[in-house]
């Protein structure tokens, strides 16, 4: 059962919620089958907008989900930050495609492509400035304050922000990069970013019970009406405040997400008075400097929203999630018709999309016709091979991809299929130019390139995959195996000599024992995890501390045994089993090193 009401609101349509819902009893279920807590949704329909909720807003008080709770929305809040700098652009206080550093000349930017190509407003609102996405400090921390200045999630001291490929030309989602977006908006208006929005667009759109300061549901301060964060059906979790809180802060409930929806479908105007201008507001979702874009893919991101292919629609869309709520909208503006909705848990194995499929069959959107077979312009034959996405998300993970994050590209003739190293086969059917387009989707979903330099790419709008040389990936590959070979031999050959040694109190120095001792450390330290929160693990917290202390031993436990190894001789076949063995753990451990992965500082 769901509540019945009745609301009019700045014009921006009605409220109602039915008694009895077939679609409220149908996501009750899916809930329950996905593992899911519970959720809430508006549906913006021409002329009214419909609120449900269903299941709990508390497990721990088995409290039903309403859709009077607020709930919380994660990266949707970067629709919100990009809405407010194109307040800006309307006002003329901000360009587009001015430099950030003209707003924010006290920030350091490393950009190699600084004269030619220098980071845009606007490529940060496209995620198209190639920056990192965050590290692991800026996103789980327990010791950040929500009122710290938005600097301090910036960069630690001295450090300045990396541009890693030619700005706009390829989409890399980064929250570093909204981040910023929050910066530019006090630049201009001298008031604290939250303060700005909430008098600017909240205030205009009637949106009374959203707010982008920071609420909680415990301790001082804690709202009653907030929904009850789960990591999964018994685990609960109030909010913390993170460090690049404008990527992923923002309080909100159903009805007022109607409302920000049909407004950002409308044609900018409150009352007969321009918020945002029209033209704004309609290249949402439309990507423009990518070279993917550049080569007639429409699928990709601009502006604060992505064009997204689903479900048997395309729609503008934005998703979000902050680990115990998951959030997302979607517009679709020939129609006049968009849904949000928000889960208070988020599970990885849960399948969110089964929901969001409900919801678009309830807006009744006319079916889209099936897209026609063309044959494709290019010979897909050349584009077979091994590629890495480029640039990373992650920066600070990056080896991790050049490891497991390879994609095998071949065609038959008829099917270009990529197949990731982990997951399913992607298969692509040609469909006119250099586009392809997988199955279940209804526009183009790939476009085949060459870089400027003749490497072949693929892009789909949100990642580009680039061609390598399978040396490089079986070298890593193969650089890995024998270390991890390296070290194993290390613990067992290692641990087994130093307890015998124990045992028949000889003292004498065995070149693996100190090798044997980090490997085990290493191997335990894991354990110190199960008492600390994951939401600390950008803290240096005692368990951080211990796997960084111990990873750099054993770099430096590495050199001392090969010196201990080779002084004490290497006739025999065992010594030289120990040197070997050293020698493949030596090596991974300095191309884990060159990239930054050891000492393992998950702080930094």
């Amino acid at each position: 059962m769901v509540l019945l009401w009745t609301v009019t609101s700045c014009g921006l349509g009605s409220m109602r919620a039915y008694a009895e819902d077939s679609l409220t009893e149908t996501i009750e279920q899916a809930l329950h089958e996905e593992g899911l807590v519970g959720a809430t949704w508006a549906l913006v329909m021409p002329g009214e907008t419909i609120l449900g909720a269903a299941g709990l807003s508390d497990v721990s008080t088995g409290r039903r989900m309403s859709p009077q709770h607020r709930v919380q929305v994660g990266s949707v809040a970067k629709t919100f930050i990009a809405v407010g700098v194109l307040r800006l652009v309307t006002e003329g206080r901000v360009e587009l495609d001015a430099p950030v550093a003209l707003y924010l000349p006290d920030v350091r930017f490393e950009n190699h492509w600084e004269s030619e190509a220098p980071l845009r407003i606007r490529h940060l609102l496209d995620h198209t400035g190639g920056l990192d996405d965050a590290r692991m400090w800026q996103v789980f921390s327990l010791r950040t304050r929500p009122d710290a200045p938005l600097q301090d999630g910036l960069a630690h001291a001295g450090d300045a922000v990396q541009v890693r490929h030619r700005p706009g030309d390829r989409f890399s989602y980064s929250n570093t990069g909204y981040l910023l977006l929050g910066m530019v908006i006090e630049a201009v208006t001298r008031l604290r970013y939250e303060d700005w929005l909430e008098d600017a667009l909240l205030g205009p759109l009637d949106m009374t019970h959203s707010t982008f300061e920071f609420v909680t549901q415990a301790g001082p301060g804690a709202d009653p009406t907030l929904a009850m964060g789960h990591f999964d059906l018994q685990t609960t979790s109030a909010t913390v405040p993170i460090p690049v809180r404008p990527a992923s802060q923002f309080t909100t409930t159903a009805e007022d997400m109607g409302r920000f929806a049909r407004f950002l479908m409308s044609d900018g105007r409150i009352d007969g008075d321009v918020l945002i201008a029209s033209g704004l507001l309609r290249a949402m979702a439309v990507p423009t400097t990518t070279e993917a874009a550049r080569a007639g893919l429409a699928a990709g991101y601009g502006l604060g929203l992505m064009r997204r292919d689903r479900h048997g629609a395309v729609g503008n869309c934005h998703f979000g999630s902050i680990g115990t709520f998951r959030g997302g909208l979607c517009l679709f503006p020939a129609h006049e018709r968009a849904f949000f909705v928000a889960h208070n848990t988020d599970p990885e194995q849960a399948n969110f999309g089964r929901v969001d499929a409900l919801l678009i069959e309830a807006l009744g959107l006319p079916p889209a016709p099936e897209p026609a077979a063309q044959a494709p312009h290019v010979d897909p034959q050349e584009w077979g091979g091994l590629y890495l996405v480029c640039p990373s998300r992650f920066q600070q993970f990056a080896y991790l991809d050049q490891l497991m994050g390879a994609t095998r590209v071949t065609w038959d003739g008829e099917i270009l299929r990529l197949k990731p190293t982990q997951g399913a086969a992607r298969l692509l059917t040609p469909a006119g130019g250099a586009l392809f387009r997988a199955a279940d989707r209804l526009e183009p979903t790939h476009v085949l390139q060459r870089t400027q330099d003749g490497q072949f790419s693929i892009s789909d709008g949100m990642r580009t995959l680039e061609q390598v040389s399978a040396a490089r990936i079986y070298g890593h590959r193969a650089s890995a195996a024998a270390g991890i070979a390296g070290l194993l031999y290390l613990l067992l050959v290692g641990g087994a000599r130093s307890i015998r040694a124990f045992r028949q109190h000889r003292s004498s120095a065995e070149p693996l024992r100190a090798p044997a001792l980090c490997i085990s450390l290493l191997l335990v330290a894991p354990v110190l995890y199960l008492g600390q929160s994951f939401l600390a693990i950008g803290d240096p917290t005692p368990a951080n501390i211990a796997v960084a202390l111990f990873s750099g031993a054993l770099l430096i436990s590495l050199v001392i045994a090969a010196a201990q190894r080779v002084r004490a001789g290497v006739s025999g076949w065992s010594a030289r089993l120990d040197l070997l063995a050293i020698g493949a753990a030596l090596q991974w451990c300095a191309v884990l090193a060159s990239w930054g992965m050891l000492p393992l500082v998950l702080w930094r």
